[in-house]
């Protein structure tokens, strides 16, 4: 494995080391978590589709999600203020 190494001022090493302790991660860890992201979802155009309520086009769910449901919406938006 490599090493890359880089300077960061003392509040920001104290930053990276007090988050990735919060997250439960080393260094190292917590910087490739944040850095090197793995797509859940493939770039390109996003699918389009017609609402079933209103006839209008709107973007699809993408085929790794389930639908997005009125329901899941109440439950999301349940603690919005």
């Amino acid at each position: 494995m490599k090493t890359i190494s880089f300077k960061v001022s003392e509040d920001e090493a104290s930053l990276i080391r007090r988050m990735a302790g919060e997250a439960g991660l080393n260094v190292s860890e917590f910087l490739r978590s944040r850095v090197v992201a793995t797509p859940t979802v493939a770039t390109g155009p996003l699918p389009r589709t017609r609402c079933e309520h209103t006839g209008a086009e709107i973007f699809a769910t993408a085929p790794t999600l389930p639908h997005l449901t009125t329901e899941a919406v109440r439950e999301i938006l349940a603690d919005f203020p």
